[in-house]
């Protein structure tokens, strides 16, 4: 496969952000997808969010899996590691790269094929565990790269371009993270660029689990009328559940708001989450409560998008394994293999 790389000069007037880094910097090699496809749309969010966040691209992992949605790593954050596994394996090796070196932020991105079909089992142990790591899914409800059958997110009764229907439930990935514990669960779409980038900001300062379902329609094969992924559906039948804006936390800054018009989730480093609330009664903390919000409007045809759970002292695997704070390979013999007598205490301890 060939790649195109954008070349390397910047102009020397391009915005900095703190670290000193352009928006090019967080970029990667030129889109090979189709023309319009939202998966770049979400490369570009992706971009953005970590430059907003001055992030070190060094210290950013991206993991993926198989499907048009797995090569999108390619197209951003092209200093930053990266590793594409086998079809539906993303989580189980991200786990693994995580437990070694907890210093990295873990950033995988799957499909709707790659996570709701054969990753299921994979998905939901990553999020059950609390994998420290923002787990986006770009869900356009086809197999785009095998030409457009339906993937398990299509809903019942959803029609393709070339006429087929769906007869088969859609397996719903937002409704099985909250009941799978995740502590940070929202859902976007790929056209609303305003409402995804303080999504990802947000779940990248978030510890533990963070899921993000994207529904990003795809152009060859699923944007027709009929389809409940299109671009004019989405848009006809969003429900946007709160108006986002996310600020890093500095020293304090007061403002005079009337009662009742601004939420904010203090998020474990002390960032803060702003959520402007388009309904009076909803709470992003009650995790029943935006698992049947999230029912009820599915029953009334509607894609309900912003943050729907999050849960501000939730952990993540290290915490529930114990785990040493240095990363493993940072170890040397003595921390290693700290002989007989330490084997001996363990042991002993477990009898």
């Amino acid at each position: 496969m060939t790649y195109i790389v954008k070349p390397r000069l910047h102009h020397p007037k391009l915005p900095i952000n703190a670290l000193g880094y352009t928006h090019r910097d967080y970029e990667g090699s030129i889109s090979t997808l189709c023309a319009g496809c939202g998966h770049d749309s979400i490369s570009a969010a992706i971009i953005q969010s970590c430059f907003e966040l001055a992030l070190p691209p060094h210290r950013i992992a991206k993991l993926s899996g198989i499907g048009c949605s797995s090569k999108t790593p390619t197209y951003f954050l092209g200093q930053s590691h990266g590793f594409n596994s086998v079809h539906g394996r993303m989580p189980s090796v991200l786990t693994g790269a995580n437990l070694a070196n907890r210093d990295l932020i873990y950033l995988g991105v799957s499909g709707d094929g790659d996570s709701a079909s054969i990753g299921l089992g994979q998905f939901a142990h990553c999020i059950r565990r609390g994998v420290d790591m923002v787990y986006i899914v770009e869900n356009n409800g086809v197999y785009g790269l095998t030409k457009g059958q339906f993937s398990a997110t299509a809903d019942k009764g959803s029609k393709a371009r070339r006429g087929a229907v769906n007869t088969d439930s859609p397996i719903d990935l937002v409704a099985m993270a909250l009941q799978l514990g995740a502590s940070f669960v929202a859902r976007s779409f790929s056209g609303d660029k305003m409402q995804l980038v303080p999504l990802i900001k947000a779940a990248i300062q978030h510890k533990g689990a963070a899921f993000i379902d994207v529904i990003s329609p795809c152009v060859a094969f699923n944007n027709n009328p009929e389809s409940t992924k299109s671009f004019d559906y989405v848009r006809a039948h969003n429900d946007a559940v709160n108006q986002l804006d996310f600020m890093v936390a500095r020293e304090a800054i007061t403002a005079d708001y009337a009662p009742g018009t601004l939420e904010t989730v203090v998020q474990h480093d002390g960032s803060m989450l702003r959520l402007r609330k388009l309904a009076p009664d909803y709470d992003p903390r009650d995790r029943v409560s935006a698992m049947t919000y999230l029912q009820q409007r599915h029953a009334a045809g509607e894609v309900v998008t912003g943050l729907l759970f999050v849960e501000e002292d939730h952990g993540d695997l290290h915490e529930f394994l114990d785990t040493v704070e240095a990363p493993l390979n940072a170890l040397g013999e003595n921390e290693l293999c700290p002989g007989q007598e330490a084997l001996d205490r363990y042991n002993a301890a477990h009898r």
